[in-house]
Order: C-alpha cells, then sequence, then structure tokens
C-alpha cells in the first residue's frame, strides 16, 4: 500500500535525483569548458610551434641568400678588379711606349745639339 509518507519519500528522492542531475549537469559544464580551453591551448602550442619551424626556415633560407649575394658580390668585384687592372696595364704601356718615344727624340736633338757645337768650334 502507498501512503502519504511514501510518496513524500518518494518525492523527497526525486528531488534528491533531480537536484544530483543539475549537479552533474553543472560540473559537466564545467568539464567541457575546460576542454575548451585546453583544446585552444593546444591549438596555440600548435601554431607556435608550427610558427617557429617556418620562422627557422625563413632564417635559414634568408642566410644562404646572403652568402651567395655575398659570394656573387666578391666575384662581381674581382672580375671589376681584374679588368680594371688589364685596363690599366694597356694603358701603361702606352704611356711607356710613348715615353720611350720622346726619350728617343730627346736623344737625337741632345745628339744634333753636340754636333752642332763641334762644328762651331
Amino acid at each position: 500500500m502507498i501512503t502519504e509518507g511514501n510518496i513524500s519519500e518518494i518525492f523527497n528522492l526525486l528531488k534528491g535525483i533531480g537536484h544530483s542531475i543539475d549537479s552533474l549537469n553543472k560540473r559537466a559544464e564545467g568539464i567541457e569548458k575546460r576542454l575548451e580551453r585546453l583544446e585552444k591551448v593546444d591549438s596555440i602550442e600548435h601554431r607556435v610551434t608550427s610558427n617557429q619551424i617556418d620562422i627557422t626556415d625563413i632564417k635559414d633560407a634568408l642566410e644562404r641568400m646572403e652568402e651567395m649575394q655575398s659570394a656573387k658580390i666578391e666575384n662581381a668585384l674581382q672580375q671589376l678588379l681584374e679588368k680594371a687592372e688589364v685596363k690599366n696595364n694597356s694603358e701603361f704601356s702606352t704611356i711607356h711606349k710613348r715615353l720611350d718615344s720622346h726619350l728617343l727624340k730627346l736623344g737625337r736633338v741632345e745628339e744634333e745639339m753636340l754636333m752642332v757645337q763641334q762644328e762651331k768650334c
């Protein structure tokens, strides 16, 4: 037989179960929020790790480019110096030939002057 006491007991039990379910729902919501935050943290850590790899790769690529540019500049300067040396050598050669011809002319004039002086004496 169901009595009023039994009904109130069942009602109290049902109320307790309802409170327990509400409590479990609140805990589940808290756990879900924590999991969402952890997922965000994992996502951020993944992005940071990926970006660090990307930055390292970019740094390496820039260093290689700098080395290649330095080598190209060094090579260009070396070629420029070689061309300048060849040009200077040819110009010096021309200057030496002209000086030699002028010295020969001066020598002839000096010789003629000596010959004229000897004829006068």
